[in-house]
């Protein structure tokens, strides 16, 4: 069920929510956070409310999407949309649209609409602010997803997050790489058990995983770690062999060679924003290793 609150008060708001609750026969609430989404524009609109729908059902929760109108506006509105049953994951969505002076005080706003004695997750799904942790969306928060990937220059913008990092930040380009993170580690238990003396990662230029990844690398092995720009592969130099893991940029399944030894093929689609969000909300404690990330970047040799 969609409703639509236009020219409206917070205060119609939440009653129109108990009622609709109410109504559907759900007077107990069973959630476990409030997810708060940041967006200057409806262009992402349908597509985070689908995510955050998603992530809903393994983090029941309550969504509450602020979206900047028309700043112009010479009134301050506040128009709403309320989101419920099959339209709401396993949860409800508050859509709010602010106008006006109104759009420059969205803590304000969300405030009176955030769960008791739940914590608070801010996501921003097209970019987001340099210093999350000092947003006053982020404020709010004890956990701060970004997403560098949608920023207009994503390697300046995931090499950029070391600057405002704060403790409960994190970004959907580290979780689109857990997986290749958890092969890669997996590669190095089998023999010949030497040390990793230099690696490699490429692919596009405009993909901040690959930039997190790297630093990720640099962190970890005694050696150069190479950022380069090409197809899409992460290298592994050992004395005696070279382990690479490779897929095509648009592929589904992923190849690992060896050398002196058969390839392996293994499933790995790129995850989408919906899949990465889930997994951010499976934590809210600080990202420790992701931290040491984002140090490790300086440490990359670009090319």
């Amino acid at each position: 069920m969609i409703v639509d609150l236009p020219n409206t008060n917070t205060n119609d708001i939440n009653k129109k929510i108990t009622g609709l609750r109410e109504e559907g026969g759900a007077i107990t609430l069973s959630r476990v956070l409030t997810l708060v989404i940041s967006l200057h524009t409806d262009d992402l609109l349908e597509d985070s409310i689908e995510a955050a729908n998603f992530a809903s059902r393994e983090h029941p929760c309550r969504v509450i999407v602020v979206v900047a109108g028309d700043r112009d506006a010479t009134e301050p509105r506040l128009d709403a949309q309320l989101r419920v049953g099959a339209d709401a994951g396993a949860g409800e969505v508050v859509a709010l649209h602010l106008h006006g002076e109104m759009a420059d005080h969205a803590s304000s706003v969300v405030l009176p609409f955030l769960l008791p004695d739940t914590p608070v997750v801010a996501w921003w799904p097209a970019g987001g602010p340099d210093d999350p942790s000092q947003d006053p969306l982020g404020q709010l928060a004890i956990r701060r997803i970004t997403n560098a990937t949608d920023c207009a220059d994503p390697m300046a913008a995931i090499k950029g997050r070391l600057a405002g990092y704060s403790s409960g930040d994190t970004d959907l380009a580290w979780a689109r790489i857990t997986y290749w993170r958890a092969l890669l580690t997996a590669a190095l238990d089998q023999p010949p058990f030497e040390p990793v003396t230099s690696a490699v990662v490429s692919g596009l230029r405009d993909e901040p995983s690959l930039d997190v990844l790297a630093g990720w690398l640099a962190t970890r092995i005694d050696g150069p770690v190479t950022r380069e720009i090409g197809e899409l592969k992460v290298e592994l130099i050992r004395s005696s062999e070279t382990i690479t893991l490779r897929r095509p940029q648009t592929g589904v399944t992923a190849t690992i060679s060896r050398t002196a030894k058969p390839d392996s093929l293994i499933p790995l689609a790129r995850r989408e924003a919906k899949e990465c969000l889930a997994e951010d909300l499976r934590r809210l404690d600080a990202d420790e290793i992701y931290h040491e990330a984002l140090k490790g970047i300086e440490k990359v040799q670009y090319v």
